[in-house]
């Protein structure tokens, strides 16, 4: 049976633990690797959480593997990476295909509103 958008968030999300703004600046603390995923119009409209890294949803496999060259060093299987889009889907999305590549420490840190309502810091 073929399976909805929604189907496969929800997949997602059971694999990729959603964490709070709190939680993430924890973690962004201890040096995790924050993760854009949104759209360039999005980050343009929006600004993004600051020090993070922006990297389309549709690149994330290509950033993310050494053996890509459009691998990008900020990624490390070893360094958590806490990821957000405009909901949180995308994100939960990247962060099950990144599992799926050996990261081990995936967060979805879900919307960037979230972030941005909480007090997060945020660049332009």
């Amino acid at each position: 049976m073929p399976k909805s958008v929604k189907d496969l968030v929800a997949e997602a999300n059971a694999v990729v633990p959603r964490i709070t703004p709190e939680e993430a600046r924890q973690k962004i603390a201890e040096g995790a690797l924050v993760v854009d995923v949104r759209d360039n119009p999005e980050v343009e409209q929006t600004g993004k959480v600051a020090g993070a890294v922006h990297v389309p949803r549709g690149m994330v496999e290509f950033r993310a593997d050494p053996d890509s060259p459009y691998y990008d060093q900020n990624f490390s299987r070893d360094r958590p990476v806490i990821l957000y889009c405009a909901s949180g889907g995308r994100a939960a999305l990247s962060g099950q295909a990144l599992k799926e590549m050996g990261y081990e420490e995936v967060y979805n840190l879900g919307g960037f509103k979230d972030w941005a309502d909480s007090g997060g810091e945020v660049e332009r």
